[in-house]
């Protein structure tokens, strides 16, 4: 919770400024790994809804989006992180995901536009953003597996969960938005919303992730070796 809101910087999204830049989402995707799905979602449902009080204070909108989405993302990092996977089930995960993700926010853009809104961009702009994320995941998890195989599940339990998280904060916020402002007084979203705050979400964390869990998560399973999940927990 103090680490979130020390790292943030002030920056947030560039919508209504809901959704905040979080460096220490790393924090409970390593203790997700280390402890598993249960201790990473809760704590982090819970980290999420007490930052959320010192940023915004609005309770009903950290339970509905914060909450869900940090409890969906760090259980899923927890889960998978400390599964074995083959690559066939990889494969296949990642595309039907994007595509779900995809046509799920493409529709409403398409039956719906809503112009450039505040932010300049059409709905055609942040479908391609989209489609640029999704490939940028695969080619992230292809080049980890590759030169660090050893880190290949947790890269891909961070670009699963991430995106699961990702995508319930858009689509939740846009929702909430329909009904009552959000914080800032911001309301009636546009629907490409959706896929800015996906985007947004998701970009902003996935570097820290990927990039500072494996070195901390390394760290640990030296300091503690009991903690580094054994092969009969993997199947």
């Amino acid at each position: 919770m103090v680490i979130g809101r020390l790292t943030d910087f002030g920056l947030v999204a560039p919508t209504a400024g809901v959704v905040a830049f979080w460096p220490a989402a790393v924090i409970p995707a390593v203790f997700a790994v280390l402890y598993g799905p249960w201790t990473g979602g809760t704590g982090a449902a819970f980290g999420i809804f007490m930052r959320d009080m010192l940023y915004h204070g609005n309770a009903l909108v950290s339970l509905s989006a914060g909450v869900t989405s940090n409890f969906a993302m760090f259980f899923l990092i927890g889960y998978i992180s400390r599964k074995e996977l083959n690559w066939k089930k990889i494969i296949v995960g990642v595309v039907i995901g994007s595509a779900v993700v995809g046509l799920s926010a493409s529709v409403p853009l398409l039956l719906f536009p809503s112009g450039t809104g505040i932010t300049g961009l059409t709905p055609f702009d942040s479908m391609l953003l989209f489609v640029g994320v999704s490939a940028s995941s695969l080619l992230i998890i292809g080049i980890i597996s590759y030169l660090w195989p050893e880190w290949k599940n947790f890269t891909i339990a961070s670009v699963v969960g991430l995106g699961v998280g990702s995508t319930i904060i858009g689509f939740v916020l846009y929702a909430y938005s329909q009904f009552l402002p959000l914080p800032g007084g911001f309301s009636n979203a546009p629907t490409y919303f959706i896929l800015v705050w996906i985007i947004w979400t998701f970009a902003t964390e996935i570097p820290f992730l990927i990039v500072i869990g494996p070195p901390i998560l390394k760290a640990v399973y030296r300091a503690f070796p009991s903690l580094k999940p054994s092969i009969e927990e993997r199947k």
